[in-house]
């Protein structure tokens, strides 16, 4: 038993040596640290150094020295954040100095890039007298659009905070007290609204009398709760009337007339425990004198006030929040920080008030009531993300974040008086911050209007897969479409119950059972009618309408039961194509190749033929080209074609090269609208200059965003390298050729691309090639 006993505690301590340096190691390799700056604009020859420096800069000076706010025009001030600290309180840390902070402060910058695209730099200033501190801060203003400050030690926070906020005019936000205070307000309507109670009538008992939990408790009475009802302890006991001890002005705002003097006392009919103190602090008998359904945020870290099994122990129906990543409701800053500054960063505000700070709860609390989004499920797989006791406030993958709280924020801002650039349209902006997350968004939008003015009926073969779910639910949702599910009702049923989705089969969308479905027998002589002399008897076409998805569907668009198909979310492309052309293919409609919309930091990049053809013909490459060109237009884009390949403007005779010139010899025929010209490599699609230095004088302008090649091979491998290298975001694999009739995905398609591929699929059949 001991030499067991011994072997464990061994593979504990290398399990958790492993753990740091892996930690470490993350922060070493390839490159110390977790930042660094990058050049927005070109430096690549003497007229580029000529205007980034001397003597261009000089007329951006000018410009800023007549009118102050146009340094947001001309330098990157408008969208620059500083992380301030002097390291006096580092998250479980404490007291560890300005330079051991700069880890945390460049991984707090990290996130305000990742989360809100807001440009950071972190500084770490060695003064821990408060004045002086703010001092400093003060001074930096003419750098930075806003300013966070960050682990600064109580009372000094509370000091530098308002001496800021009074000399500055931009922004300044504390987030260990605010950020906090927002995300356990929003946490805490929630909570509130599970349990039936309100803010008036709610007692609440805190323990920590740090900036955080001071501020929460302020931010709690703006909500509504009365002062009265306030009990706050700390590590000496209750804060009360006449106490002496480690006391400052903030603490005592919260002091009681009682006798009473530890938690223990207090803390009978509590409807609220809010830790932001030890570990242990609540104990399992102090919360069996809470009320029914008592709330407890216990969010100290890394071990909270009590764990949650044990607080459930004595009360099974305990509204549990923590600090941890580990357990439900995880109580984040990063839910607020972001979005706060991108939202007051946006409209020039001068300061972040008590009405963004609202804003920002009932935005954060609203997106925790509604639908999951698919990619905050996929970033969280195998949790439970149904509002409820459970999932109180969203997950910090939630790329709906952006949107809503941010323009709730600016909203206020606006409505305040404090916003310096307010924003005419918030719809348009509310897209803007959508398309900054969902990369396609912006593309799609024309799509998504041409949808919105239609009904067209879009029939999903794996209705049974968790992405078509989601997928369906913001089809309805967004657009008018009706999406009919192929699949098994009580699979559909309980998927979307564990998805914590809110649609349902036959009163939110029609489904085809393949177990028992009475179109079952007109479907099978259907297809038995169109296979027959292809080798397919009555029982083949019975087994096919029981258990092919994928033919069901097309025989559903065949018999003008729904306006379009999607399949391919398992499988190979060219098994789902067999059907599709199967069923659907004639003399108008055959596939002309697969189309890849690849949307890229700087724009999208059309890639085709990506999965249809392996080795097309000169008349198959042509009609991939006319459709790739459609397709463009849908998207608002003027198509600009290169047909690419080894082969350079006829340095090779045979091969794909030759293929592709036969190609544009059709085109040339049918006197095309659009540009195209080849055969090229890709270099010289995309690089203009070097192109007309191969080929001067060439037909097409500007680097092209269509590129078609030669073989599948190489179209397949070129959307394969910008998906996983590039992180080009895939919009397709559209299907040419078949009318807008059947589109197949790829497995690894997401929600949000079986949502852009439904939307594509409901634009009008005439639209699309």
């Amino acid at each position: 038993m001991t030499d067991n006993k011994a072997d464990l505690e061994k593979e504990a301590e290398l399990a958790k040596e492993a753990v740091r340096k892996a930690a470490l190691d993350y922060h070493e390799f390839p490159k110390p640290g977790k930042l660094e700056i990058r050049a927005t604009k070109p430096l690549a020859n003497g007229r580029d150094l000529a205007r980034a420096y001397s003597p261009g800069v000089a007329e951006a000076c000018i410009e800023i020295s007549k009118n102050p706010a146009d340094a947001s025009r001309y330098t990157a001030r408008g969208n620059l954040v500083a992380v301030i600290t002097n390291g006096t309180a580092v998250l479980g840390l404490g007291n560890i100095g300005a330079l051991a902070s700069k880890p945390v402060m460049e991984g707090k910058a990290v996130l305000f890039k990742q989360f809100a695209g807001i440009d950071c730099f972190d500084i770490e200033v060695d003064e821990k007298d408060p004045e002086k501190l703010a001092d400093i801060v003060c001074a930096l203003e003419p750098t930075f659009g806003a300013i966070n400050l960050e682990d600064i030690k109580a009372p000094d926070c509370f000091i530098v905070e308002q001496l800021c906020r009074e000399r500055m005019n931009i922004p300044v936000f504390h987030d260990d007290q605010h950020g906090t205070a927002i995300v356990v307000g929003a946490a805490a309507t929630n909570a509130l609204h599970v349990s039936d109670k309100s803010f008036e009538d709610i007692k609440i008992v805190s323990t920590g009398g740090g900036a955080a939990g001071i501020a929460c408790l302020n931010m709690l009475l703006k909500l509504g709760v009365k002062r009265e009802n306030v009990w706050l302890c700390d590590i000496h006991g209750l804060v009360y009337e006449g106490r002496e001890v480690d006391m400052n002005p903030q603490k005592a705002a919260f002091a009681q007339k009682s006798e009473l003097r530890t938690l223990d006392d207090v803390i009978d009919g509590a409807d609220m425990f809010l830790g932001l103190s030890g570990p242990n602090v609540l104990k399992p008998e102090m919360v069996a004198k809470m009320t029914k359904k008592p709330i407890i945020f216990a969010l100290a870290n890394p071990n909270p006030e009590i764990a949650p099994d044990a607080a459930r122990g004595v009360a099974p129906d305990a509204i549990i929040a923590t600090g941890r990543s580990d357990f439900p409701n995880q109580v984040n800053n990063v839910l607020c920080f972001p979005f706060i500054f991108r939202g007051a960063l946006d409209v020039g505000a001068t300061e972040i008030n008590d009405e963004m700070q609202l804003a920002c709860i009932a935005g954060i609390a609203e997106l925790a009531r509604a639908t999951t989004s698919a990619e905050a499920a996929a970033a969280y797989q195998g949790e439970q993300l149904t509002f409820g006791v459970d999932y109180l406030i969203p997950k910090p993958f939630d790329p709906r974040l952006s949107a809503v709280v941010s323009s709730a924020v600016a909203k206020a801002a606006m409505e305040t008086g404090v916003a310096t650039k307010p924003v005419d349209d918030l719809d348009a902006y509310r897209a803007h911050l959508n398309a900054s997350v969902f990369k396609s968004a912006l593309l799609m939008r024309p799509v998504f209007e041409a949808a919105s003015k239609q009904a067209r009926r879009i029939v999903f073969a794996e209705g049974e897969d968790e992405r078509v779910l989601r997928a369906a639910q913001a089809i309805l949702e967004e657009t008018t479409e009706t999406p009919i599910l192929i699949g098994r009702p009580e699979v559909i049923i309980a998927r979307c119950e564990r998805a914590g989705l809110t649609i349902r089969p036959d009163r939110d969308f029609n489904i085809v059972n393949p177990e028992n479905d009475p179109r079952y027998r007109d479907y099978w002589e259907t297809y038995h009618g169109i296979m027959a002399r292809q080798g397919v008897t009555p029982d083949i076409a019975r087994a096919v309408m029981r258990t092919n998805t994928t033919a069901i569907a097309a025989v559903m668009v065949h018999r003008e039961e729904a306006d379009s198909m999607i399949c391919g979310t398992f499988g190979e492309y060219r098994w789902h194509l067999n059907y599709v052309n199967q069923v659907l293919g004639d003399d108008t409609h055959h596939p002309h190749g697969a189309l890849s919309m690849m949307v890229l930091e700087d724009g999208p990049l059309f890639v085709a033929d990506t999965h249809v053809w392996t080795q097309p013909t000169p008349e198959q490459i042509a009609q991939t080209a006319l459709g790739a060109a459609r397709h463009a237009r849908r998207f608002g884009l003027e198509p600009k074609v290169a047909f690419c390949s080894q082969s350079q403007f006829g340095t090779q005779a045979d091969g794909p090269g030759k293929r592709l010139r036969a190609a544009m010899a059709l085109l040339d025929e049918m006197g095309t609208d659009f540009a195209y010209e080849g055969e090229m490599k890709v270099d010289a699609a995309l690089d203009a200059d070097l192109r007309d230095k191969l080929l001067p004088g060439g037909r097409l302008k500007g680097a092209a965003n269509i590129l078609i090649f030669g073989t599948g091979d190489a179209a397949s491998a070129t959307r394969n390298v910008l998906k996983m290298k590039a992180s080009a975001l895939e919009v397709g694999p559209l299907l040419m050729g078949m009318g807008n009739r059947a589109h197949i995905v790829t497995p690894g398609v997401t929600a949000r691309g079986l949502l852009n591929m439904g939307v594509i699929a409901g634009t009008p059949v005439s639209n699309y090639g």
